[in-house]
């Protein structure tokens, strides 16, 4: 994941994605990943790097930006960006800031990015494999847990995320390793 912290966490973390330009001084249109989305706007420079690369690229300041009709929206404009045409190259880039920038998580809360590749096991230590990705679904997000060619789909709720030890990078949850 370009550049891996101390903690096995990844240096920087994608908060969206630049889309296409909006109106005629350049602003453009991101996909935020971020909740609320506005949030992405807290961070006033952002590195900017090729879709799955996650090694910044270059850096570009922030200097405004405000929500925009669709759900995960958010209008931007960019220093050094002032014309559609402009905008247009930045198209589908994703915006990256460094991990290190990141609020602390509060409790029981966590940053998917940081449970990417953590082992998971069971209340009875059994193994269920790896954190592989995240999928949002509409009644809450699952983590997926790869082992070999057998995944689990665990939603991402108390009663099933028990505890997250970043120290020794694992994962105990309450959940059936025959599903």
């Amino acid at each position: 994941m370009g550049g891996v912290g101390n903690d096995g966490a990844p240096a920087h973390v994608v908060l969206g994605r630049l889309g296409a330009p909006w109106g005629v001084q350049g602003w453009l249109k991101v996909e935020s990943y971020t909740d609320p989305p506005e949030a992405i706007l807290d961070y006033p420079v952002w590195s900017l790097s090729v879709a799955g690369e996650f090694a910044p690229s270059r850096d570009v300041q922030v200097l405004g930006g405000r929500p925009h009709g669709g759900k995960r929206t958010v209008l931007v404009r960019l220093a050094g960006i002032d014309s559609p045409e402009a905008a247009r190259g930045y198209g589908t880039l994703e915006v990256l800031v460094p991990r290190a920038a990141l609020p602390p998580a509060g409790p029981n809360e966590y940053y998917w990015v940081d449970l990417l590749g953590m082992e998971a096991v069971t209340l009875d230590g059994v193994v269920l494999g790896r954190v592989s990705h995240f999928v949002e679904l509409p009644a809450n997000p699952v983590v997926v847990v790869r082992h070999g060619a057998k995944e689990h789909w665990v939603p991402m709720a108390p009663e099933h995320i028990r505890r997250v030890d970043h120290a020794a990078r694992r994962i105990e949850m309450d959940w059936d390793p025959t599903l």
